[in-house]
């Protein structure tokens, strides 16, 4: 193959997006596969990069990485995430790949993460060169699914990845690619720079903001072939089964293991060859070879055996299953009763309160796994303290449940904005206990995202919580366990008021959808990873990564520390040899509750982004934090530029926001 370093695409409006392009040998026209993200193709993502689209370059397609209007080296501002802009410029980009003379006119698109948000936006758009797309740990719902929000109760991590982008959009040209006027770039990029958690904490429900990109507005807009991929230790997990569901053109899904990281390097693992069952979807919808990919099982799913529950698990054990169609027929959802007396599948009647200390959520692990260590949920015993628990007898036999189980409940709240958190989980023999599933809902959601409605203290009820879906296995002579409690922290913002939710035993009943083994399992097979020839890196430095909570007995204070020193995510300080340019990334979370006061809750977050080689060192330093009161989430941050240690630019942010029943 060649590789093209950097190539402008012109837009119509005089904007030039860069690129970089694999091209596979030969003069013959290829069909080409488009990545189309804001990370930085120069150096932002090209350890990942580098072996992916070489891969499919050693396979006969020309591969494609563009950077968006605004981020690497292209031209413009990027305003906010998922922007009309962004798909308009992606429309441009796939007509232009289409008329080069390298291009047989046949156009693929992929992505993970935003690559794989944009890939199920751009495909609704139809763009007639783009005949079918792999959309990797996406959603089609960006208020219920995505970074910002889950079940209508904000993320923390609406203040992490705003406090990242804030570093990743305040990141330089490259003056080798795009010459003298790079600085001037760059500075007018800061100066523009959005306080994007703000952004994001002012639309608080399901409202026209959120409801742009999400495709599930119109399922019919997809009418080119989708393959969705999804983790179990990944976020965005729901996705997949929604979108086989409904999409009314041909749909796949697979849900692996993994954290938020493509499949051939997937961990949890086993890791599967990614590349290779990518490359046979694209000869099979690209060049028109079959490779047997409409005879294969609408859903795959790795179905995990009980495990021990560790912070860090590099492997889960467990088995390939499939299922023909989907939902599956198959299914066999089955009642649990909530009894008054604690047993999963007792019909005692009676009411149950709880209110959770603040801190309850110590053993959530991260939101979003990547593959890091420590992230994982810890031992549900260190959270079921705060909790109601509902347990069931000893198994008789081995148990899948397979698919999103769903809380029944009929309940009442003393306040008229409550959050509950339902979490399933398995007892070992041990009496350790590994959260399998859960789900947070502000009840004030209950009935929509779209129109939250305030709760009338002391009133039932009937509330439905669907939980994250799974593919989960509980192991003959463990016990099944379901656990409410009204708190998550450090995951979710605290309700304003401390609210007390009772719970009717006998009322409320859990629904699992039991599976019993298919023929179809024993036909899937993934082959092992093969990735195509990676870039030259050198780890300057391999970083540190800690994770940690301490807890005060004088004050009550409860904090959560996590600490990426050098490396975000584990992989330290790297240098791309054949570019000569070293980046690393650093970046402290300190998340501090009192037990006994919601709005004690403060977030504080320190980064610091440093790239350059020789003769031009760049380092962006910022601070942001949140707080709230009843009324009101107070966000601020303060950004550094330092071009060769001299500061060159800052920028402030103080905003107010008012809560909306949240």
């Amino acid at each position: 193959m060649t590789i093209e370093e950097h190539v402008w695409i012109p837009l119509a409006d005089g904007t030039r997006l860069g690129a970089r392009i694999w091209h596979p040998d030969g003069d013959a026209p290829a069909p080409a596969i488009l990545e189309y993200i804001p990370y930085r193709k120069r150096e932002g993502t090209r350890g990942r990069d580098e072996p992916m689209h070489g891969y499919f370059a050693s396979r006969g397609y020309v591969a494609i990485r563009v950077d968006m209007r605004g981020t690497g080296e292209s031209d413009g501002h990027m305003a906010d995430e998922y922007l009309l802009q962004e798909q308009d410029d992606a429309l441009e980009v796939i007509a232009w790949i289409a008329a080069q003379d390298w291009c047989d006119g046949n156009v693929g698109m992929m992505g993970k993460s935003w690559g794989g948000f944009n890939s199920l936006q751009v495909a609704a758009r139809r763009p007639p060169a783009l005949k079918a797309i792999i959309s990797a740990y996406s959603t089609d719902d960006r208020f219920r699914d995505d970074i910002h929000y889950m079940g209508g109760a904000l993320l923390n991590d609406n203040l992490w990845w705003g406090t990242i982008m804030l570093a990743y959009q305040s990141r330089p040209l490259d003056p080798e690619i795009v010459g003298e006027d790079w600085r001037k770039a760059w500075l007018d990029r800061i100066e523009k720079l959005p306080f994007f958690p703000a952004i994001w904490a002012s639309h608080q429900r399901y409202d026209d903001y959120w409801k742009h990109g999400s495709v599930q507005e119109d399922w019919s807009a997809i009418e080119c072939p989708v393959l969705v991929i999804g983790g179990w230790s990944d976020s965005y997990t729901n996705t997949v089964p929604r979108l086989v569901a409904n999409l009314q053109a041909p749909a796949w899904g697979i849900i692996g293991p993994w954290g938020h990281i493509y499949p051939m390097d997937g961990v949890p693992g086993p890791a599967i060859g990614f590349l290779q069952e990518a490359t046979d979807w694209w000869d099979h919808w690209l060049r028109g070879i079959d490779r047997g990919i409409e005879a294969q099982p609408k859903m795959r799913f790795y179905e995990q055996d009980s495990f021990a529950p560790t912070g860090t698990r590099l492997a889960n054990p467990g088995r390939w299953i499939a299922e023909a169609e989907w939902p599956s027929p198959r299914l066999d959802w089955t009642d649990f009763p909530l009894g008054a007396d604690g047993v999963l599948g007792s019909a005692a009647i009676g009411d149950l309160a709880i209110c959770s200390p603040q801190s309850h959520g110590k053993a959530a692990g991260e939101w979003m796994g990547v593959g890091c260590v420590g992230e994982n949920p810890t031992d549900q015993r260190l959270d079921d303290g705060g909790s109601l628990n509902f347990d069931s007898a000893p198994l008789v036999d081995n148990m899948s449940v397979v698919g999103a189980p769903r809380l029944r409940l009929r309940l009442a709240s003393d306040k008229p904005v409550a959050q509950l958190v339902a979490r399933l989980s398995e007892i070992l023999p041990c009496g350790q206990v590994t959260r399998v599933s859960y789900q947070v809902l502000n009840l004030t959601h209950r009935d929509s995202h779209e129109t939250p409605e305030a709760l009338e203290p002391g009133r039932f009820y009937d509330v439905t919580v669907t939980m994250n879906a799974l593919a989960h296995r509980f192991a003959k002579g463990n016990r099944v366990r379901v656990s409410i409690g009204t708190a998550y922290w450090p995951m979710i913002w605290p309700a304003p008021e401390r609210a007390t939710l009772t719970i009717r035993g006998g009322e409320s009943r859990a629904e699992l959808p039991l599976r019993a083994p298919s023929p179809l399992d024993a036909q899937v097979s993934f082959a092992p990873p093969q990735p195509g020839p990676a870039c030259a890196i050198t780890q300057v430095d391999p970083g540190t990564v800690r994770r940690w909570t301490e807890q005060d007995h004088v004050s009550g204070e409860t904090t959560y520390h996590t600490e990426g020193i050098g490396g975000l995510f584990g992989e330290g300080i790297l240098r791309f040899d054949d570019i000569g340019t070293t980046i690393g990334h650093s970046l402290k979370r300190t998340l501090t509750i009192r037990d006994v006061d919601p709005l004690s809750a403060h977030y504080h977050l320190r980064q610091s982004y440093d790239i350059g080689r020789e003769g031009w060192q760049i380092r962006i330093e910022s601070v942001t934090e949140m707080r709230s009161d009843r009324g009101d989430f107070l966000i601020s941050g303060q950004l550094q530029a330092f071009e060769n240690g001299a500061l060159v630019a800052t920028r402030d942010w103080d905003e107010r926001i008012p809560r909306q029943l949240i």
